[in-house]
This record gives C-alpha cells, structure tokens and sequence, in this order.
C-alpha cells in the first residue's frame, strides 16, 4: 500500500524499483497473480479450453495478445492511486507526481501489443480500483469496453463469451454478491498465497463498500482445497484473506467462534509444504469481549514471518493484521461506524481500542492500524480526542498509517467531499506526523540511519514541505525528525514530557 504511493519517477532512484520484478514460468505467464485474477481464470476454464486463456503481467503482454485474441481482460487494484493512502503520500514530493500504481497501470492500459490489436478484441476491466477509471471518466479515453464492479463469479462467463462473439458490451456492469457455491476453486497459484475465508463484513461502516454486505464464510473444504493448489505450486506461505478474521463462522450478532477459528487454522498448516500463515483484517471489540481469542490463535503468531525485537516468542515472532480504529472520537464513531465497537457502545470506542490493543500486544499480536483524518464534519474537538487516544496508545507494540478521507463510490458516503493535506490544519498534522514518529521508533532502530533522516527532515520543510502545505506542517514535522519535546511542547497539543495518561484506566463492559 505504502510502496505504491511513491512517485514512479524515483522508485529506481530510492532503490524500489524491485517492486515491479515479476516472476514467470517458462511459457512466460505469470507465476502468480492476484486472488481475484485467479477466480475469474477458474471460471473461464469452465466454458474455454486452457490453451486460450492466458494470465500474464504487462511486461510480457506481446507473448500472448495477437490477431486471434478477442478479449483481454485486466485487474485493477488501484489504477489511479486515489484510495485512502495512495494519493497522500505522493504529493510530499510535489503536486504534479505520479504514484507509481498510477503509472504503471498507465503503462499497462496503453500497452503498444493492446493498441496493435484493438480493433478486433474488447477490453474489460474490473477489480476492487474499476471505480476509479468511471470516477475520472477515463473510461472512452482509455477505449475500455466494460467495467465491471463488484463481485463477478455470475457474471464473467457471460460476458467473455459475449466479447468472443464480437458482440456489443455493456460500458458498465454491476454485480452482486454471490452465493457461496459460485465461488470457485483458484486454479493456479495466487499472489502472498492469498486465500480467502469470508467475504463481506455486515458491521455498516459508512465509508466502506464491503461494510454494507453481509459476512459470510467459506466452506473448510473449499479453503482447504485452495490452500492445497497453492502449496502445489510452490507456495510455503498462506495469507488468510477476510475483511474481519473474528467473523469467520461467526455465530449471533457477530460472536466469534473460537473452535472454527481453531480448526482453520490448525488444518491449513497441516497441508503439506505450509509453513507460514499470515492474516489481513480484523477489529478490536472481539478481543476485547473475549481476550482468550489471541491466546488461543497461538499458531498465528507461531507461523507468522514478522519477528521483532520487542516479541516474547522464542523466536520473536509477532502476528500482524490489519485493524480500522478510524477515530478516537466517539461522536464520528457512533455517526459513521459505530458497528464496529458492537457490542461495547460506541462512546466507549477509545476504551475498547487501549483495551484490545493491550490484550494482542501481550500475546504477541503487533496489529497495523488506520486513522482517518478529515471525516466528514471533523471538528478541533474531534482531532483533540484522536490525539488523546494516540498518546494513550504511545507504548503500545503497533503500526498505525495515518489516511485522509476519501469518499468512495458504492458507500453511503460517495457523495461527501473529501479531505486533503493542503486543507489539514495544524492538529490534523500533528495526528499524521506522531503516527509515523511512532513507527519509526518502533520499526526502524538503526542510529546510522536515523540522524541522516532526522537531519533531513528540515532541509525537507524549508525547501519544499513549507512552499506546498504552509507554516502549519513544521512543528509536527519537526516532532517526526525528534527535535526536543521540551521544545516543541510549546507549539503542539500532545506534550511527551509528560508521562500521565489522558484517558483514564479502561474498564470496559458490554452493552446488553
């Protein structure tokens, strides 16, 4: 996520351009591809012979787009780097850069062995990112057939078999959920191992698309047979896939249920060729309502790959998962999200999250936390509370990415205007330069290293960071180059010289 928001123009130079390396097999298709590549793959196999589908990268487009292919379809994850985070962290380096996604599939939608053939195939794009090609009514520019949005599993044999007959395209297609058995089987080997385990989330958040539908899980079987293809193919790693790991086979009002989780997880590392086991989202409440969960998921920390000094395991392993805190403040918690805190209430958010976060950190669990800073209505107040809960939270073992709001199609937000740093007031940056002080004191040790990026901090705000965003981002920035507390707790709201706590001891208990 965060790799993809350099600008492309200086990924070699930074030393990244490793991020673009690809692996093949000897015909030249890929290796590996994402998930959601794969499934459509498998559901082309049903109705079309192996020999005429190809699933390749954009650097090997031309061994396989020729005068007999009719319909090449791409995935898009990110296109045009205007999610949560991509399109952030690209204007620190100017306004007129361009995140290296962006680029790249720039790069990929004009690809000279595409525009060679164009005239006799159609192009269709779909992918969790296909919105944002409609949102920038790139869609006739880029000479895109058909986007596709949302789930696809009832829809992509149709519509392949509809571009191969040269028929007229939809320009847009809009899918809904499917049922559990219209989800196949990868085929081939999927990207980190990638295999999911739920879809959908039901918790409501009003920022997010999956959030509006329902949670539903996987059969064991079905995930087991995709982790068994996986490590057929080489893969030692498997990542857990799910928008929140406490919802699978959940029971009533989102219940964990501890035994399934259990058996998940034992029978996936018992395939043979698995070593590792990796995981992608959750939330908090769970934890806290049931602290026993992270304890008894020991094995997610006992085949995790991250390893960390500050680890009690043996071998210093940590479990890593993505968790949305979003807000410490309980008014835009309980207006925009408030499901997620169920079944603690929402005015007790900054509690369930010092409290869960407590809980994993005991048992090696080091979560990698998101903000969003400028929720529609964000008041000083509300930024005041959000910086309480991260000086809360300052010891804690974690990872914590500051976002900017960004209104999303197909969320009941859509229609809101979104944040942006020129526009971040002087509390806001204080929020985003403490969160990545925090990360740099806990990820990144080295001294040599750090008093070459502590001395280059206001070199940075001097030639370019005051010209771009104003006077309002130098002391928050000058907190993340550690300039002296003593210093800069005449300027910012959080003073570090202290050692109290501003929220006092959670002692929280469920509603109901």
């Amino acid at each position: 996520m965060l790799l993809a928001t350099l600008p492309h123009q200086y990924a070699r130079v930074m030393g990244t351009d490793w991020s673009c390396a690809v692996e093949t097999n000897a015909d030249g298709s890929a290796k590996y591809v994402p998930n959601g590549l794969r499934v459509v793959e498998s559901l082309l196999q049903r109705s079309f012979r192996t020999d005429q589908i190809a699933v390749c990268h954009p650097d090997q487009l031309e061994l396989f787009v020729g005068p007999a292919t009719r319909v090449v379809g791409i995935h898009a994850h990110n296109p045009l780097g205007i999610t949560f985070a991509t399109d952030i962290y690209a204007s620190f380096y100017g306004r007129q850069c361009e995140p290296v996604n962006a680029y790249e599939f720039r790069r990929l939608i004009e690809h000279p062995a595409i525009a060679a053939h164009r005239h006799h195939l159609k192009l269709i794009v779909g992918g969790p990112g296909a919105w944002q090609i409609e949102h920038k009514g790139l869609q006739s520019h880029w000479h895109i057939d058909t986007l596709v949005h949302g789930e696809a599993e009832e829809v992509i044999e149709p519509l392949f078999h509809a571009a191969v007959r040269g028929e007229s395209l939809p320009p847009r297609v809009e899918c809904s959920s499917p049922p559990l058995d219209a989800i196949p089987v990868a085929g081939n080997r999927s990207t980190f191992g990638v295999v999911e385990i739920t879809r959908g989330c039901g918790r409501g958040c009003q920022f997010c698309s999956v959030a509006l539908r329902d949670g539903k899980s996987l059969p064991l079987p079905h995930i087991l047979e995709n982790v068994r293809r996986q490590a057929g193919q080489g893969a030692d790693t498997i990542m857990l896939t799910t928008e929140d790991l406490f919802l699978y086979e959940q029971g009533k009002r989102f219940a964990t249920n501890l035994p399934a989780l259990k058996r998940l997880f034992s029978e996936v590392s018992a395939v043979p060729g698995i070593r590792h086991v990796m995981l992608t989202h959750g939330t908090l409440a769970p934890v806290a309502v049931q602290p026993a969960i992270v304890d008894e998921l020991h094995l997610a920390v006992d085949l995790s790959l991250n390893r960390h000094p500050d680890s009690t395991h043996a071998e210093n392993r940590y479990a890593m998962m993505f968790v949305g805190l979003e807000t410490g403040s309980p008014r835009l918690f309980e207006k925009f999200m408030k499901g997620k805190s169920y079944p603690f209430p929402p005015s007790q958010w900054p509690d369930v999250v010092v409290k869960g976060i407590e809980i994993m950190n005991r048992a090696n669990w080091f979560p990698m936390c998101t903000f969003i800073i400028g929720l529609p209505g964000e008041t000083r107040e509300d930024t005041k509370q959000s910086l309480d809960l991260l000086y809360a939270l300052r010891d804690a073992k974690w990872c914590v990415i500051p976002t900017l709001f960004v209104p999303l199609d197909e969320t009941r937000l859509a229609a809101s205007e979104g944040a942006q740093l020129a526009r971040l007031t002087d509390l806001q940056w204080e929020f985003f330069f403490t969160c990545w002080r925090y990360n740099i004191d806990f990820f990144r040790r080295e001294r040599s290293v750090q008093w070459k990026f502590n001395a280059g901090i206001p070199l940075y705000y001097y030639s370019l960071g005051r010209r771009l965003f104003g006077p309002a981002i130098k002391y928050p920035l000058f907190r993340l180059a550690h300039f002296p507390e003593r210093y800069l707790r005449r300027h910012l709201y959080l003073d570090f010289t202290r050692r109290d706590t501003l929220r006092p001891v959670p002692c929280t208990e469920p509603v109901g």
